[in-house]
């Protein structure tokens, strides 16, 4: 199973890479560079309203009776995470746009996906796993936007303005109604062509990369960020995941969940949206800086993925030696 989902990411990376070097070598200019926003704007809309669609009524409802449990992974989501991006992006030697960007991957609401396939790969509760990451990314439309206007003001830093809370509503949170409002017509439809949610899930989010890619670059993006910086990001982004990974356990035996409940608790908490944060970052940034914004997300991304699926695989090998022992006794 583990063998089958790096299958299905890694063209994915790939293509995420390859859409950065050619908004570096090919930046959208001019007239093109608006026609790409404006397919870009449209792909982000479809997301929403199929994000929407697919989002079961019922399995909010069975996701408030563990409510302990997505209770804790909401708070290490909206709640830790920030407090240790705010301390990352305040450390001397961070360029000012980078460390924003660190920050924002802070305020993202968890992924879906991965979070769930992890779960599963681990023996952990999915049922659960699906309510948490669902509610996560619910709130997040609307506790990402508050946050970002909160706690990235002053220092340089963009707080939200009246044309972002317009973006926020028409882009994202519209959508996202009209599409659940309509589940009951659509539903199936979604439900039956799995690949359409993710062609335009993807897709939608190599279109922002490269715009925002390629007026980053257009305005000296390669200029401003050295290898040096990249390497520090790095280690930034690998110090954030080990701290969330280590303080989810230890909340998890501070709450005396179960191995099931714990194995969500640390996936569900640890993730952060790459599929969230590049719309709403093209919605709440202006388009010269959302490229350097986007930087901490997109590595943090290929960290996680990496990370968790050690971690997966690792709980998932010891719950099979624990039913091994258990039948040989």
């Amino acid at each position: 199973m583990l063998k089958r989902l790096f299958s299905v990411l890694e063209p994915f990376i790939l293509a995420l890479l390859g859409t950065v070097l050619l908004a570096t070598f090919l930046p959208a200019r001019g007239g093109f560079a608006v026609v790409a926003g404006y397919v870009a704007d449209a792909g982000i809309i479809l997301l929403f309203f199929l994000h929407g669609a697919k989002l079961s009524r019922d399995a909010i409802w069975q996701g408030l009776r563990n409510w302990p449990l997505h209770i804790a992974v909401l708070v290490v989501t909206f709640g830790l995470f920030p407090i240790l991006g705010l301390g990352l992006s305040h450390l001397p030697g961070v360029d000012p746009a980078m460390a924003a960007g660190i920050l924002f991957l802070t305020l993202l609401p968890s992924t879906v996906q991965s979070s769930i396939a992890f779960t599963a790969i681990a023996r952990g509760n999915v049922a659960a796993a699906i309510c948490s990451a669902s509610f996560s990314n619910l709130l997040g439309i609307v506790m990402t936007p508050a946050l970002v206007a909160l706690l990235m003001q002053g220092d340089g830093r963009s707080g939200i303005s009246l044309a972002s809370v317009e973006g926020i509503v028409l882009q994202l949170l519209v959508p996202f109604v009209a599409g659940h409002l309509l589940r009951p017509w659509i539903g199936a439809f979604v439900t039956r062509h799995k690949g359409l949610l993710t062609i335009v899930d993807r897709g939608s989010i190599l279109l922002v990369v490269y715009t925002a890619f390629g007026a980053a670059v257009v305005e000296g993006l390669w200029t401003r960020i050295s290898p040096t910086d990249l390497a520090r990001l790095m280690l930034l982004c690998l110090f954030l995941l080990g701290i969330i990974l280590l303080m989810t356990f230890v909340i998890a035996r501070t709450m005396r969940l179960s191995r099931a409940d714990a194995i969500v608790l640390q996936f569900c908490g640890s993730k952060k949206s790459l599929a969230s944060g590049v719309p709403m970052a093209g919605v709440l940034f202006p388009a010269a800086q959302v490229g350097v914004i986007l930087l901490p997300i997109m590595l943090f991304h290929q960290i996680q993925l990496i990370a968790c699926a050690m971690l997966a695989r690792h709980y998932g090998a010891a719950d099979d030696t624990d039913d091994e022992a258990g039948q040989g006794s």
